[in-house]
């Protein structure tokens, strides 16, 4: 345990020193890091100071001193919201989009800095960096309903697909899938999910509907950066109570036999295997649930 403690704040002490946290002036801009960010989050369109200080996890007290200097410094106003007086929301002047523009060039360019620093380890540091930042906001993780065609939802499904095509002992070819209609995706035939952190996708699944109580299970897909959080789990929970919501009372999905991991998950939660009810050439099983 104190080696792992020693070695935790090793690495916080790298990055706390690379992204200079320390800095009274961060970025040389005038004022240090917990202002900045602030600042920042709050964005160009403004936001609710509520949600804000829930999202950065301060204090009330806390929040409201950076805000405070904010806006003796003329970059935020804060004033009541339009939808609930008792709110309030905080949006940047034009000085503060001007210190926004300006901190998102800098801190780009630091990035820049860190990529030519670690060279061709560049793509493994990549990869530590998108597994830390799940682990440690696991808990933010937002699912929600999207349209297959969004970018999000394109950007998993292909991803999904990349999957696939290196597991399956044949490889795998979408236009030789079932692949689902776009329509039995939407509601009020299905409805296809998309886990996010911070706007980055790091998971999908679909339910393909066509208008009765029995719908299947698609294109169940987790980052790797995601996966051990059990996100998947999470996910066909919220598409099992999102295909309640549209009236489907029983579930089918098919997997092929490479996807172990994902043939475990269904075993564990409710799923019973049953003989075949479909041509899917890549499926080796096929599971059912009544909800």
């Amino acid at each position: 345990m104190t080696d792992a403690i020693s070695r935790i704040r090793r690495f916080n002490r790298a990055v706390s020193t690379e992204i200079g946290a320390l800095d009274h002036s961060y970025l040389g801009r005038g004022r240090p890091l917990g202002a900045a960010r602030v600042l920042c989050t709050i964005g160009e369109s403004g936001a609710v100071v509520s949600e804000l200080r829930d999202l950065l996890g301060l204090d009330s007290g806390l929040m409201s001193r950076l805000l405070r200097g904010l806006e003796d410094e003329g970059l935020i106003t804060t004033t009541p919201c339009d939808q609930d007086g008792r709110r309030r929301v905080a949006r940047p002047t034009e000085a503060g989009c001007a210190e926004i523009l300006a901190y998102d060039a800098l801190s780009n360019e630091r990035a820049g800095r860190i990529l030519d620093l670690s060279g061709a380890q560049s793509e493994a540091m990549l990869e530590a960096m998108d597994r830390i930042t799940t682990i440690l906001g696991q808990h933010r993780i937002e699912i929600s309903e999207h349209h297959p065609e969004t970018p999000d939802a394109r950007h998993c499904l292909q991803r999904y697909y990349d999957t696939l095509a290196r597991r399956f002992e044949t490889g795998f070819d979408v236009a030789q899938s079932r692949d689902p209609d776009i329509t039995d995706l939407t509601p009020p035939r299905g409805s296809f999910l998309v886990a996010t952190l911070e706007g980055a996708p790091l998971g999908c699944v679909g339910v393909k509907g066509d208008g009765s109580e029995l719908a299947e299970i698609k294109r169940l897909w987790v980052a790797p950066s995601a996966r051990g959080i059990g996100l998947a789990g999470k996910l066909m929970q919220a598409a099992e109570h999102r295909a309640s919501d549209l009236g489907i009372t029983t579930l089918r999905l098919d997997t092929n036999k490479a996807l172990t991991e994902a043939i475990a998950l269904y075993r564990s939660t409710g799923w019973h295997e049953i003989d075949a009810f479909n041509t899917e050439r890549y499926a080796h099983h096929w599971f059912e649930k009544h909800l």
